[in-house]
C-alpha cells in the first residue's frame, strides 16, 4: 500500500484551504510514518446527522457552500477525491466543514485518454459512470457525490438506498429518486440538476457557484493561497536514505530511585508516624506489580470507568474523575507508574479531590478488579498512608 499510502500524504500536503484539512509536516522513523496534521474536534457531519437527524435547510446550505468551495479548490489542484460522503466531512469547534481522508483520490497524472478509469468510492455516494467501469471525469464524479451529501443532510436519509446491490445500482443508473416535501422549489432544482444520471447533463460547479439557491448566505473562503507547497519531506519519506529518518524515543515511566523508594516505605516514612499522630484519614496508595507498564494503565482504566470515572492518560500518568457529585465535590484521583526495576514497577495513586472517605470505598471496589497484576512478596501487605 505504499504507493497509495504516498499518494494521499502528497494529496494533503497539496491542498492548503480552510475547508480541508490542513497537512503542516511529515516525518519517518525505520519504523513509523509521522503525519503532523490539523486538529479537528467537532467530530464528523455524520453524527451531526445521526444525532439530530435532518438537518435545518439554511444549515445544510451553509455546509454545502462549504463544501463546494473545498471540491472546487481540490480541481483546481489537479485533484479528485472520489470519496466524499459526511463520514469524512469533519466540523471544527467553530462548526467550520474539514474535508479528510483523501486515500482514494486521483491526482490529474493519474488520468489517461482524459479520463479516470479505477472504480472506487461508497456504493450510496457513487456517481452512475463510475460504477458502468468505461472511464468517468474525477470532477463530475465528485459533484454527484456532493448532490447526494446535500440530500442526506436535508432529508436524513440516502437518495439511493437497497439491501440489493443490483437494484441500488439500478436506482442510481437511473437517478430513481424523490425530494421529500420539505424541500423548497430551489433545493430540489439544484439537487435534480446534480444527480442528473448523464454526466454531460451534469451541473458543474462554475454553474452551481451562480446558481439562486445556492448564492443565498454564501460567503467565498478567504484564505492566502501558497504559490509553491514542497513535497520534499514526503519524498524523503518515501526514499531509502536513512539521512533524513527522525529518531523515536521509547517512552517509559519515571525511575524510582533507592531515596524515593525507601522514603516510600511504612517503616522509613515518618509522614506516617505525624498523619497518625495527628489522627488523619489515609488518602494515599500504592503497590507494586510485575506487570508492563502499558498493562498496568490498561487495566486500571478497565477498573475505573465500570465505577463511573473518567480518564485521561499522558504518558505514565493518569487522572480519574469521578462524575458524580459526592460529599466534597467530585472524586478525582491521580495515578502514576514508576518503574522501580526492569521487571518491577509502583503504582501510585492518590486523592487529588473529593471526600477521603468516598477514596476509600472507592479504592475497595477499584482494587478488586486489579489483584491479578497486583505483585505480592512473601510476607508483604498492601501498604497505604
Amino acid at each position: 500500500m505504499v504507493e497509495q499510502i504516498k499518494r494521499e500524504i502528497s494529496t494533503m500536503k497539496l491542498i492548503k484551504h480552510p475547508n480541508v484539512v490542513n497537512l503542516y509536516e511529515v516525518m519517518a522513523s525505520k519504523t513509523k510514518i509521522y503525519m503532523v496534521i490539523e486538529f479537528v474536534d467537532g467530530g464528523e457531519l455524520f453524527d451531526k446527522i445521526v444525532n439530530n437527524g435532518r438537518l435545518r435547510e439554511d444549515d445544510a446550505r451553509r455546509y454545502f457552500q462549504q463544501l463546494v468551495n473545498a471540491v472546487d479548490y481540490c480541481h483546481s489542484r489537479g485533484v479528485y477525491h472520489r470519496d466524499l460522503k459526511p463520514e469524512n466531512l469533519l466540523l471544527d469547534s467553530f462548526g467550520v466543514l474539514k474535508v479528510s481522508d483523501f486515500g482514494l483520490s486521483a491526482f490529474a497524472p493519474q488520468i489517461r485518454d482524459g479520463l479516470l478509469h479505477t472504480a472506487c468510492g461508497t456504493p450510496n455516494y457513487v456517481a452512475p459512470e463510475v460504477l458502468s467501469a468505461k472511464g468517468y471525469d474525477g470532477a463530475k464524479a465528485d459533484i454527484w457525490s456532493c448532490g447526494v451529501i446535500l440530500f442526506v443532510l436535508m432529508a436524513g436519509y440516502l437518495p439511493f438506498d437497497d439491501s440489493n446491490l443490483m437494484t441500488l445500482y439500478k436506482k442510481i443508473y437511473k437517478a430513481d429518486f424523490t425530494c421529500p416535501s420539505w424541500f423548497s422549489s430551489g433545493a430540489k432544482k439544484l439537487i435534480t440538476r446534480i444527480l442528473e444520471p448523464n454526466p454531460l447533463n451534469r451541473i458543474t460547479i462554475p454553474e452551481i457557484l451562480q446558481n439562486e439557491w445556492f448564492l443565498k448566505g454564501y460567503k467565498p473562503p478567504e484564505f492566502e493561497q501558497e504559490e509553491e507547497v514542497s513535497l520534499d519531506d514526503v519524498d524523503a519519506v518515501f526514499n531509502d536514505s536513512e539521512e533524513h529518518l527522525v529518531k523515536e524515543r521509547k517512552e517509559k515511566p519515571e525511575s524510582m530511585n533507592a531515596f524515593a523508594l525507601i522514603s516510600s516505605s511504612q517503616g522509613f516514612n515518618l509522614g506516617n508516624l505525624f498523619e497518625k499522630q495527628m489522627g488523619l484519614v489515609k488518602r494515599e496508595t500504592r503497590f507494586s506489580s510485575q506487570c508492563p507498564p502499558n498493562e498496568i494503565m490498561s487495566r486500571i482504566e478497565e477498573a475505573a470507568k465500570p465505577l463511573g470515572f473518567n480518564v485521561r492518560k499522558h504518558k505514565y500518568k493518569m487522572k480519574l474523575q469521578g462524575d458524580k457529585t459526592g460529599r466534597k465535590g467530585h472524586l478525582s484521583v491521580a495515578t502514576e507508574v514508576f518503574e522501580v526495576a526492569p521487571s518491577l514497577h509502583m503504582v501510585e495513586l492518590r486523592k487529588t479531590g473529593g471526600d477521603t472517605l468516598e477514596f476509600h470505598k472507592f479504592y475497595k471496589k477499584f482494587s478488586s478488579g486489579l489483584k491479578d497484576i497486583v505483585w505480592k512478596s512473601e510476607g508483604s501487605t498492601e501498604e497505604t498512608k
